[in-house]
């Protein structure tokens, strides 16, 4: 799966092959025609590698974070950026594939359904905000405005590498969370505790 994310992130999609990836894991394009039988087989483990991989990182996140709404929400949000998942070779593999989605619905359906529960998740945290603060948002518009803004985060540090930090795209999460959510969040992104009079 790395031989393949590394031959995705540098060569893109049409350019990589079995054999690259092969070569890539020191290991004989036969075994590797054997296990996968197709290109089109390991691009969509592939997928299904970095979806799992992804799933798991947020889940322990929030897991690890505090229960209140705001920190679980800030886990959620921040756990796009983080240096394991969120690095330069990863999100180039990640945009290699999704560019072929359009053609290739087994790809689509893959990434989409496979994701729905960080999507459900978040739109849930979102009516939990909504109810504490007296919001007048829509919880489910407004779960879908930060997943777009996430991969919107995404596709920019992936088209403008290091001249895109990390921090400057960080700092636009957290100054979106105070906008939405300014009686769960402080100036500085850091979250607030809701009292129960509030609620």
């Amino acid at each position: 799966m790395n031989a393949t994310i590394d031959s995705l992130a540098k060569r893109g999609y049409a350019a990589t092959t079995l054999a690259d990836v092969a070569d890539g894991a020191g290991l004989s394009r036969g075994i590797v025609n054997f296990h996968f039988t197709s290109k089109d087989n390991l691009l969509s483990e592939t997928i299904r590698y970095l979806q799992d991989e992804y799933t798991a990182h947020w889940l322990a996140l929030v897991k690890k974070a505090d229960t209140d709404t705001a920190s679980q929400l800030l886990a959620m949000v921040t756990a796009d950026l983080d240096r394991k998942i969120c690095t330069h070779r990863k999100l180039a593999a990640w945009f290699a594939l999704i560019t072929e989605a359009k053609s290739r619905p087994t790809y689509h359906k893959l990434a989409w359904e496979r994701d729905a529960n960080y999507r459900t998740t978040l739109a849930s945290v979102c009516a939990a905000a909504k109810q504490e603060g007296g919001y007048v948002f829509d919880a489910q518009s407004t779960a879908d405005a930060i997943y777009a803004m996430q991969e919107g985060l995404w596709l920019r540090m992936m088209l403008f590498g290091k001249d895109y930090k990390r921090e400057s795209a960080l700092r636009v999460v957290l100054d979106m969370l105070c906008t939405i959510f300014p009686k769960h969040f402080a100036a500085d992104g850091s979250p607030l505790k809701i009292q129960a009079e509030e609620q």
